[in-house]
């Protein structure tokens, strides 16, 4: 009698768990062909070739300028103020008589820090915010919704001049907190309907079906599958900032001398616009550049992860 009861426990049990091992499978299978499909879309697109190799210069001279220069940033003679591009200086010397060049790829390396910090910062408040709003909807989403939109409805521009500007000691810390408090909504709102529509799909029903917690169907399920158009727009995100940065550093509020950023390099090349253009052609050319390399990207890696955006 106890072995048909084992026998009749088991055979109960079997349905259900092979059912479960069905729908583990089949998501695990789903994902590796999504990203696979991805990386072979992206090898194939020039675009995104292009701009990976400016990314993978621009990251290099950032992390380590000494590999691009020799020269000190900081070794500055008067005596060569506002010297023109020449064999010795490739990018001519700024105000204060420092090689720009090096002054410019220096420079690189707080731009970008404050690009990839708030961006980093903005993706964990975006995700998790995102993810409790699209999961559990009604009342949660409803606060969530609600807070984004009084965020959104202040032009982040507008409130790190305002903020920033009542901070005596600014750093990337500080402008990188500043940035992540105003400019989380678009992405938490990306993430948010990217979870609604993973919320339904068959994997998550039978989950639910097959007694998951909503912490285990939200990190096996949910979280996994929404995080695509997430990761192209923060890579798209990061251009963004870098140019908000130089923006906000030119008017004043951004980081403050010692540091070194292109933003400060196009703030003291102001008054020298007409007269000496080189000490801000270079510094904007590079926020440029830098900018289109992550915006493009960003657009590269979006399609190839959105199925409906392929051809």
């Amino acid at each position: 009698m106890s072995d048909t009861a084992l026998h009749t426990q088991d055979s109960s049990r079997e349905p259900g768990q092979q059912s479960q091992t069905e729908v583990q499978d089949a998501k695990h299978t789903e994902e590796a062909s999504l990203w696979a499909d991805a990386w072979r879309t992206l090898r194939k697109n020039p675009w995104f070739i292009v701009a990976a190799t400016l990314l993978v210069v621009l990251l290099a001279m950032a992390a380590f300028p000494q590999l691009f220069t020799n020269t000190d940033p900081r070794e500055c003679l008067l005596s060569r103020s506002r010297q023109g591009p020449s064999a010795a200086h490739w990018f001519g010397t700024d105000v204060q008589g420092c090689d720009y060049y090096t002054r410019v790829l220096y420079g690189a390396r707080n731009s970008i820090a404050i690009g990839f910090i708030t961006t980093i910062g903005v993706f964990v408040v975006a995700v998790v915010m995102g993810l409790l709003a699209g999961y559990f909807g009604r009342m949660v989403d409803t606060v969530l919704a609600r807070l984004a939109d009084m965020v959104f409805a202040v032009p982040y521009i507008l409130a790190a001049l305002v903020f920033l500007n009542s901070i005596e000691d600014r750093g990337v810390t500080e402008v990188s907190g500043i940035l992540i408090c105003f400019t989380w909504p678009v992405m938490m709102r990306l993430m948010r309907g990217s979870v609604l529509s993973v919320a339904n799909t068959e994997y998550v029903v039978a989950a639910r079906a097959l007694g998951a917690g909503h912490l285990t169907i939200m990190r096996r399920h949910i979280l996994p599958n929404s995080l695509g158009p997430v990761i192209g727009y923060a890579t798209v995100f990061v251009g963004i900032i870098v140019g908000a940065e130089a923006t906000l550093t030119y008017l004043g509020v951004g980081l403050q001398l010692p540091s070194i950023s292109w933003g400060l390099q196009l703030q003291n090349a102001q008054p020298y616009l007409q007269s000496h253009p080189h000490l801000i052609l270079f510094p904007l050319i590079f926020v440029g550049v830098t900018v289109f390399a992550f915006m493009t990207l960003g657009d590269a890696v979006r399609d190839a992860i959105d199925p409906k955006g392929r051809k």
